[in-house]
């Protein structure tokens, strides 16, 4: 299998992102956003389908749970690494925003309302002995921020 950066690898990656975005945002039975973060290394953007919940009116709850791996995927390590660079794309609009990683009783919350939705995040939980990552995202400057949250994402590969 080539590896992620190899030119194979990413027009794979472009042609899936098509896919998904035809098919509504949806895949096996989940919404989808896609979610473009700044590599922490490379500084390049770079941009994942994620499955993602609803949190209230505005805001998305998604999983680090990259299917129960041992360790937590790319665009969670790049998020945490520069999360004033995270931007969503939806059906209807893209937007910067901010993630919040939620722990205690919110976690628990929010992990009951995932798993009902989607018991399949419990299978990944079951698969690791890390506590899979329940991250928030909000639009940017809805919170104490002051960028504005319309600012259009880099050009993701």
């Amino acid at each position: 299998m080539p590896g992620a950066s190899s030119p194979i690898a990413k027009w794979m990656y472009r042609m899936a992102g098509r896919r998904h975005r035809r098919a509504g945002y949806k895949f096996q039975g989940m919404d989808l956003l896609f979610l473009t973060t700044t590599g922490r290394k490379s500084g390049e953007p770079h941009e994942n389908p994620v499955s993602w919940f609803a949190d209230g009116d505005d805001a998305w709850l998604v999983v680090a749970a990259f299917g129960g791996s041992a360790g937590n995927p790319a665009w969670y390590l790049n998020m945490a690494a520069h999360p004033d660079q995270v931007w969503i794309e939806l059906p209807d609009r893209k937007l910067r925003v901010t993630p919040e990683q939620l722990d205690g009783p919110r976690r628990e919350e929010a992990w009951r309302q995932i798993t009902s939705a989607q018991p399949r995040f419990a299978k990944y939980q079951t698969k690791t002995d890390r506590t899979l990552p329940v991250i928030r995202l909000v639009p940017a400057g809805t919170t104490d921020e002051t960028t504005d949250g319309a600012q259009q994402p880099p050009d993701a590969p």
